[in-house]
């Protein structure tokens, strides 16, 4: 069969485990096409660290493509239309979204081109379970993780084997008028600040095929520990391959269950495969809960005073809070676009509980300054350290950056790591540097101040305040 099959892809740009390209290169002759979808542009469209980390995606797909894939900018029903038209396609693969947006567009397209009598077939690239098919015994969704994961997905079938990459013959033709290069589509920002982003990572499905490959051979051993310590390389970093499909959660959940098979390992892999469980719970959420990325889960929440202090925000995006751990954590988010996940939960904490400030404006920052920026997981995680998800970290539970960091980072590794200016402060003061003798300071270079901010709030007196206004929102609800 010589008629053209489209693929367009989304979210999934890989050529192995990637269902739509495998079944369409049975079909016939593959087009494969990305769209910058112009038909909405909300808060929600990718931030600037995602659109740098999708232009190096794209160009390592093109590569493996040999030049065929095909880059447009528009709406996707009229570029898929018109492609259409100019080259005789009767069929258009996808692998499925999940956002809310995403689910109302492809409907949309999908009952327009079956209205045209062109054939459209969409499978699960992304998921190890579709949301809709894990549920309680009395059909309705489950709200805390550990019974959905244990309950639910545990005892569902086991998700699809891998596929193998396709054997794909690509459509020979001519370009389309409307098709443009990569650097037309414009994702790489104005601002220099994409290139160091773009030194700390190798952006492609082989690079992701070799994360999973050292962190089973070399760090799952110490995973179940060191994941905590953001000074160790103890964790996958896989969750930015993950977010653009760079490698898929099937491949990742048998590959390291193949891996993992010597004696010893059994609790650290059962400890790595929840986290692809908190993923797939962060996905099922937002489908059975669409407004989640904006509404408060709990709606107790609709009425707690939240503080609106542009100010101390901006301090936190900066990195200039005057506790050490917080401002490496946010000072590792600007240079690598990443940030270590128990640090993502301490800075969380900190702009929720002791600044007060809504959850929204740490994650409309993560939005934009994470490469692994996922609409789901980002809204589930803000909403859990906030304390108004449905499975939610208890309102009491206020993390301090000083002991935190004491415990976590007892050496002040990770804090000096990305605080040059405190790396010659003892490790007694590294997470106190406020109460560090004149002398001490002195000997490090430091002016706290100046070379190094005071503490912007009080940790004792927030955390009060904190729990004050839980009490009453808890008392009034």
């Amino acid at each position: 069969m010589n008629t053209p099959v489209i693929v367009w892809l989304r979210h999934d740009l890989r050529l192995r485990d990637n269902p739509a390209l495998f079944y369409a290169a049975q079909q016939g002759p593959v087009i494969p096409v990305f769209i910058d979808d112009t038909s909405v542009a909300d808060e929600w469209s990718p931030g600037a660290a995602s659109r740098c980390w999708l232009h190096h995606s794209l160009d390592s797909l093109n590569q493996q493509l040999s030049g065929g894939l095909k880059l447009f900018r528009g709406e996707p029903l009229d570029v898929l239309s018109k492609l259409i038209e100019q080259t005789g396609a009767r069929a258009v693969f996808w692998n499925r979204c999940y956002t809310p947006q995403a689910v109302r567009r492809d409907s949309l397209i999908k009952r327009a081109l079956k209205n045209a009598a062109i054939e459209v077939h969409s499978y699960n690239g992304s998921l190890l379970w579709e949301p809709w098919e894990v549920s309680k015994g009395d059909g309705t969704p489950y709200k805390v993780f550990t019974p959905f994961f244990r309950n639910g997905c545990l005892n569902a079938p086991l998700p699809d084997a891998p596929l193998p990459s396709p054997q794909l013959r690509l459509f020979s033709a001519q370009d389309s008028t409307d098709q443009i290069s990569l650097q037309q589509l414009r994702l790489l920002p104005d601002h220099p600040w994409y290139e160091r982003i773009s030194e700390h990572w190798e952006i492609s499905e082989d690079a992701a095929w070799k994360r999973l490959q050292q962190f089973t051979a070399e760090r799952l051993q110490h995973y179940q520990k060191g994941r905590d310590f953001p000074s160790m390389e103890a964790t996958s970093t896989l969750s930015p391959y993950l977010q653009w499909g760079q490698i898929s959660p099937r491949q990742i959940w048998y590959y390291s269950q193949q891996q993992a098979n010597k004696p010893g390992l059994e609790d650290a892999l059962d400890t790595f495969l929840k986290e692809l469980g908190w993923r797939e719970f962060s996905y099922y959420q937002l489908y059975h809960n669409p407004g989640m990325t904006r509404e408060n889960l709990n709606q107790r929440f609709n009425h707690f005073p939240w503080r609106n202090d542009a100010d101390r925000c901006r301090d936190w995006q900066q990195g200039r809070t005057g506790f050490p751990v917080i401002d490496a954590g946010m000072r590792e988010l600007w240079q690598t676009g990443y940030m270590h996940n128990r640090v993502r939960m301490l800075v969380g904490s900190f702009l929720v509980k002791n600044q007060l400030q809504h959850w929204l404006h740490g994650a409309r920052w993560f939005w934009d300054t994470l490469v692994d920026a996922d609409l789901a997981s980002n809204s589930a995680s803000w909403q859990w350290v906030a304390g108004c998800g449905t499975d939610a970290a208890p309102y009491f539970r206020i993390f301090n950056p000083v002991t935190q960091g004491q415990k976590f980072d007892p050496d002040g590794t990770y804090v000096r790591r990305y605080l040059p200016e405190l790396k010659k402060l003892p490790s007694r003061y590294i997470h106190t540097p406020w109460e560090a003798p004149e002398a001490v300071l002195k000997a490090a270079g430091i002016v706290m101040g100046t070379t190094y901010p005071n503490p912007i709030l009080d940790l004792k007196e927030t955390r009060s305040q904190a729990l004050q206004a839980f009490a009453h929102l808890k008392e009034h609800s």
